[in-house]
């Protein structure tokens, strides 16, 4: 016990009072040893509640500390506490989300095998609300039409190499390697910072016998905000980058600029029009045919509210994608406002 590395989790938080108290006694349930971890709460000036639920348990447990963060975003969140972790092992967890007894062991064990700079399992989404639309929105995120192929999100039968992974383990000198988190990047910091590892020849690893649970939004307004935020900054990180990460993130973009495009023609040509129905008749056949198949697990009223999911996720990715692209790309907009840390 004494050999293992030593490992330090980092969690940026704001106003999670919900969710955090959960993601912590997970963590603290660990079968890790527990003089080899430490656990960094990185927290934005919550003011809901959530302070008082992190300083109870920093008070109780000699591991964790707090972290504040003045500027209330992610990226600076993740910079702060790689300023403060110890450990030659990193982990980054979500306010929203719980892992196994033995993530973490097993995440260090597939390090130590694979040869990978970053080991991370599946995220099995989990509602953030027991009602139907909390079901719906939980199975939209981990279904094959909602997110593509994001493959830590709809499952793998066995480890395989890929181009991204939530909550993961990193090796403490990668990120002298590659760098720290690019804080332009309000959202999707996580995903240049694991495109910058592959660019300098690291490797990511997806085990699936390791897994964590997320708890999705509870509302198709925080879908909404959520989805467009995460489609307006990639953009961002296309032209940090040089290229578009992977073609599923496209997919939303396109569907929306290809709708618009016929609505906007269609007054004056019926091609157009033909081409409006089609494009929306064999998108609602798709999604009738998925939310068949999915019912029977979620339930009838949760299949209904399926049917809003799906178009709430895609349209707000592809809105936000389209607005990005026009910030970032075309106009080559610099500043970003903030965005708090909460969703």
């Amino acid at each position: 016990m004494n050999t293992a590395p030593h490992v330090s989790v980092i969690i940026p938080c704001r106003n999670e009072v919900k969710y955090i108290g959960a993601c912590l006694d997970s963590l603290l349930a660990s079968d890790y040893p527990r003089e080899r971890l430490e656990i960094l709460i990185v927290d934005g000036m919550s003011d809901d509640g959530t302070r008082a639920v992190v300083e109870r348990y920093a008070g109780a447990s000699p591991i964790t500390r707090i972290v504040d963060n003045t500027q209330r975003v992610t990226p600076a969140a993740l910079n702060l506490g790689l300023a403060h972790a110890r450990g030659s092992i990193v982990m980054l967890m979500g306010a929203h989300a719980a892992c196994s007894s033995s993530y973490i062991s097993g995440a260090v064990a597939w390090l130590a095998r694979s040869g990978a700079d970053a080991v991370g399992g599946l995220c099995i989404a989990r509602p953030g609300r027991d009602s139907a639309v909390g079901r719906a929105i939980a199975a939209a995120v981990s279904h094959p039409f909602g997110v593509g192929n994001s493959h830590f999100r709809t499952g793998v039968d066995e480890p395989r190499w890929v181009d991204t992974v939530p909550f993961a383990c990193y090796r403490r000198e990668l990120f002298d390697r590659v760098g720290h988190f690019d804080e332009q990047l309000l959202r999707d910091q996580d995903d240049e910072f694991n495109q910058r590892i592959l660019r300098h020849g690291g490797r990511l690893l997806l085990v699936p016998g390791i897994a964590s649970e997320y708890y999705a939004r509870e509302s198709f307004g925080q879908l909404w905000r959520m989805f467009f935020q995460y489609g307006y900054f990639k953009p961002l990180v296309v032209r940090k980058v040089g290229g578009v990460l992977t073609g599923r993130q496209l997919v939303p973009a396109l569907f929306v600029s290809s709708l618009l495009l016929a609505a906007l023609l269609a007054p004056a040509l019926g091609v157009a029009r033909l081409l409006f129905a089609l494009a929306l008749g064999a998108y609602m056949a798709v999604e009738m045919a998925v939310a068949l198949t999915v019912t029977p697990r979620i339930g009838v009223r949760a299949g209904l509210a399926l049917l809003l999911a799906f178009p709430v996720l895609h349209l707000s990715y592809g809105i936000g994608y389209l607005w990005g692209a026009v910030d970032f790309l075309i106009r080559d907009r610099r500043a970003v406002g903030p965005v708090a840390l909460s969703r």
